[in-house]
C-alpha cells in the first residue's frame, strides 16, 4: 500500500472511518477477552485458596476432635 500522505493514509480512499473504526471495535472486544479473562483466572484462585483453607480448618478440628 502506498499513500501520498498521512492523510491520504488517515482517509483511506474515503472509506477511513469505517476502516478505522473496525479496528478500534476489535481492539476493544480484544481487551475486553483480556480482562475477562485475568479477573476470571483471579477470581478462581480466590476461591481454590478458600476451598483449600477451609479443608484444613475441617481436618485440624476432627483432627483435635479424635485426640480428645
Amino acid at each position: 500500500m502506498k499513500f501520498d500522505s498521512w492523510s491520504a493514509f488517515w482517509a483511506m480512499g474515503g472509506y477511513g472511518f469505517y476502516v478505522w473504526l473496525s479496528f478500534a471495535v476489535t481492539l476493544l472486544a480484544l481487551l475486553g477477552l483480556v480482562a475477562a479473562t485475568i479477573t476470571t483466572k483471579k477470581r478462581l484462585l480466590r476461591e481454590v485458596k478458600q476451598k483449600q483453607a477451609r479443608a484444613a480448618r475441617r481436618k485440624a478440628a476432627q483432627k483435635l476432635e479424635n485426640t480428645l
